[in-house]
């Protein structure tokens, strides 16, 4: 019994730490409002850890491979494990937005966030770089960030035994930063249940407001992906075994992800639960940081709910050929450019309102359901990383890829 505890008492407390939050916000309401700041300090602490995490676990990663093909091969595998996977939750969704038709009286309502359009180009570059050194600390520039660790890791590689000494310097750093996380973690009771508290009681009545029908079909849909489709790759990569892995470490992530509605945010703890599920060091340090930032089947998820939504409010069909294949590379696109911190979608829709020529009265509708849909979409985003990773590892290195683990 001693053991069994010891084994489960982070989930424990961190799991009776969100459902008294939860509770107290049910029951509260706005009034938990004075603990907000308990969950925002858990979140900056996080936040501030990440970035350098993400840094030092790609960049190890990479000086740590030999000279051969092997980080090409990866991440060409990796490459079409995102995109089938982004497709699958689309073409799901897209059936059951046939099956459950959106209603047609929805009342767009006024978003205050201001949006500003910039040229894509001006996109794209800050996107993929920055202009200072410094701007690579922000997690606003995490797949800028991403790149020059790639780029100081293959540095690394190159310089064979005359950069011994910052290699190390980087395995260092990765093992320094993953038990600061830990230590972070050691505050999660308390800062996530803060947060779960914040959100049930501010957020929660929202949820049955005018848009209910939409959200129930987004958070039908997400349900069952999380639990038949995760089911479904966790089985593909390893069996029986893969699924009981995968679950029996997917609680700490998946927790995380919705409190914090942040894939990022998640990095670590995802980090920590691919080591578990038995995924190597180098295919976990380079696949989940990236994962983060560009894979993202909740995303896809809500892409399709939100462009049925606005079809419906303008009176248009969603089931010509035509705007289907425009629908799910659109899906493909945005899980591409939307970055990982909470509510950074909106260029997303800015993007399927251009692409099918909607005025801009149709950007409110969308960006409420995508703030509406956040905690799945960051549920489904975030805890996809280690499964998708799964996947990974069962077609880099075959079957046998857990062969050794516990």
């Amino acid at each position: 019994m001693n053991s069994w505890f010891k084994s489960y008492k982070g989930i424990i407390f961190l799991m009776a730490g969100i459902i008294a939050g939860s509770i107290a916000g049910l029951f509260l309401g706005s009034k938990v409002e004075v603990i907000k700041p308990i969950g925002d300090i858990f979140l900056n602490l996080l936040f501030t850890a990440v970035v350098p995490l993400v840094f030092f676990a790609i960049s190890s990663a990479i000086a740590a491979l030999d000279a051969s093909n092997k980080l090409g091969r990866l991440l060409g595998i990796t490459s079409l494990v995102f995109v089938g996977t982004v497709l699958v939750a689309a073409v799901i969704t897209i059936v059951a937005v046939w099956i459950f038709p959106v209603h047609q009286h929805l009342v767009a309502s006024p978003v205050t966030e201001a949006i500003i359009k910039k040229p894509i180009g001006d996109q794209l570059t800050h996107l993929f770089t920055t202009s200072e050194f410094y701007e690579l600390l922000s997690r606003k520039s995490m797949l800028a960030m991403i790149i020059f660790s790639v780029l100081t890791g293959f540095a690394t590689l190159r310089s064979g035994p005359k950069g011994a000494a910052f290699a190390s310097f980087l395995h260092g750093g990765n093992e320094v930063f993953k038990n600061i996380f830990i230590l972070i973690m050691k505050l999660g009771p308390i800062g996530l249940g803060a947060y779960f508290a914040y959100q049930v009681g501010v957020f929660g009545p929202q949820l049955f407001g005018g848009y209910a029908r939409s959200m129930a079909l987004y958070y039908g849909v997400g349900a069952f992906y999380f639990v038949v489709l995760f089911s479904v790759y966790a089985f593909i990569a390893g069996g029986l075994k893969g699924i009981k892995k995968y679950w029996k470490n997917n609680i700490i992530p998946s927790a995380t992800a919705v409190g914090t509605c942040s894939s990022i945010a998640t990095i670590p703890a995802n980090l920590d639960a691919a080591k578990k599920m038995g995924i190597s060091d180098v295919i976990a340090n380079v696949t989940i940081p990236l994962g983060a930032t560009l894979h993202k089947d909740g995303s896809s998820i809500s892409s399709i709910v939100k462009m049925a939504v606005v079809f419906a409010l303008f009176g248009k069909s969603f089931n010509s050929a035509e705007t289907i294949a425009i629908a799910l590379a659109m899906t493909v696109l945005v899980s591409l450019v939307e970055g990982g911190i909470p509510n950074g979608g909106y260029i997303g829709e800015l993007l399927f309102i251009s692409a099918y020529g909607f005025p801009p009265e149709a950007l409110p509708p969308a960006m409420i359901i995508g703030t509406l849909v956040d905690p799945m979409a960051t549920l489904l985003n975030a805890t996809g990383d280690t499964v998708a990773a799964m996947l990974i590892s069962r077609f880099s290195t075959g079957k046998k890829w857990m062969e050794g683990e516990s």
